[in-house]
């Protein structure tokens, strides 16, 4: 594998974003939720003005993963008030970690997990936090094996579909 890189997206990578969010959301979801409600997810939170919207948001970081000039997968962060569930001011959310399945197992979750951790220490987070489907096995494993712990659970939903999430946080300094 040649050189991973990974670059801050900006507005004007809004068009990659939403295609890699697409394609990799698809990949780790379709084959366990119905078409109905992937379609709908997938219209609504990728949308051009949805994602314009959050690439504005300066509490809120999206991060591109290329290799060979191709989007192979991205990371989002959250804080402050663009969290998805209020964790404190001191809290940095994984919104999303997504890489494209033919990437799975070459360390590229990894490289945007160490991408989290350097903000988190850049914000001076105490801890990070984010939610994962109860059901998705591979990355619920990912978070326990970077230190992650569950401390609660909340409802995601996918279409019509409400599905339960672990939240799991990492503390990062007491």
């Amino acid at each position: 594998m040649n050189t991973l890189k990974i670059t801050k997206a900006t507005l004007n990578d809004l068009r990659m974003l939403q295609d890699i969010g697409r394609q990799t959301f698809s990949e780790t979801f379709a084959e366990v939720n119905s078409e109905e409600n992937m379609a709908k997810y997938l219209e609504e939170s990728f949308a051009a003005e949805k994602l314009a919207s959050e690439l504005k948001n300066e509490a809120s970081y999206f991060y591109l993963a290329e290799l060979d000039e191709k989007v192979i997968g991205y990371l989002k962060l959250n804080t402050g008030d663009a969290q998805t569930e209020k964790q404190g001011k001191n809290a940095l959310e994984i919104e999303r970690i997504y890489v494209a399945k033919e990437f799975h197992g070459k360390k590229v979750a990894q490289a945007l997990y160490a991408q989290a951790l350097q903000i988190a220490e850049e914000l001076d987070a105490s801890f990070i936090w984010l939610g994962v489907w109860e059901k998705n096995f591979r990355a619920v494993r990912f978070y326990t094996k970077n230190g992650f712990e569950q401390f609660d659970t909340h409802i995601f939903r996918l279409g019509d579909d409400e599905q339960t999430d672990l939240m799991m946080k990492k503390i990062l300094k007491s």
